[in-house]
């Protein structure tokens, strides 16, 4: 069976009036389905890239992306994207909030809300279902915002520094928390993030990206022994 995803010797470049600026380099690597990988990396080195041409925001100018064992332009994967900031809207409520994917899809059934409510019900928003986000922590909105993610049902979810504005003993508790509730759902998860114990403590896999233009330096799997 053909990995989740897969990148194969995949470059790009930013082109400005000013020149080219080569941003990724020979990257490969791939990913399992219910594997939860994370990228790591200095400041500008790509990270956030790689997810963009992950979720076709952009197009590699050397290598392939498949997913599923299909060039990543003919598959139907479905793939969720989870920003830094939660772009949350505030004149609507949390319950309205997660349900705009939903919405603009026009996939508003009777099975996806019981979804829905089924998220908020075991992640702790049911009771603020009719609140709105100013009313909310931080912690809160990221939940909302990932269950907004969740309620698409996708196959690979994308997650771009999604607790960077929050404070760290704040991010300690969020970061727990999707983690638990991203293998309870068993979804296939790439994370980007600056923080090192924060890759160890969600990931299967740590991806180490060089300086720009970024290369892969190092995978390394992580396996805790709990028994003892």
């Amino acid at each position: 069976m053909p990995a989740l995803l897969e990148l194969d010797h995949v470059g790009l470049s930013y082109h400005t009036l000013s020149g080219e600026i080569q941003a990724l380099s020979q990257i490969s690597f791939s990913v399992q389905e219910g594997e939860f990988v994370s990228l790591v990396g200095p400041s500008g080195c790509g990270k956030s890239t790689v997810l963009n041409l992950i979720a076709g925001l952009l197009i590699p100018e050397q290598g392939q992306i498949t997913m599923q064992g299909l060039p990543r332009e003919h598959s139907v994967l479905s793939v969720g994207y989870m920003l830094q900031k939660d772009h949350l809207l505030e004149w609507r409520t949390i319950y309205k909030n997660v349900l705009l994917g939903l919405e603009i899809r026009r996939e508003l059934t009777a099975e996806k809300l019981a979804y829905v409510n089924q998220l908020l019900s075991d992640y702790g928003l049911d009771k603020f279902r009719s609140a709105h986000p100013s009313e909310l922590s931080g912690g809160m909105r990221q939940r909302a915002a990932l269950i907004r993610t969740l309620a698409l049902k996708p196959e690979l979810l994308l997650l771009d520094e999604p607790f960077s504005a929050l404070d760290s003993q704040t991010r300690l508790s969020v970061s727990d928390d999707i983690g638990r509730i991203l293998r309870q759902e068993k979804k296939t998860a790439i994370l980007v993030t600056h923080d090192i114990s924060e890759a160890i403590s969600m990931a299967d896999r740590v991806i180490i990206l060089s300086p720009r233009p970024a290369i892969i330096r190092k995978i390394v799997p992580i396996c805790f022994d709990l028994e003892n």
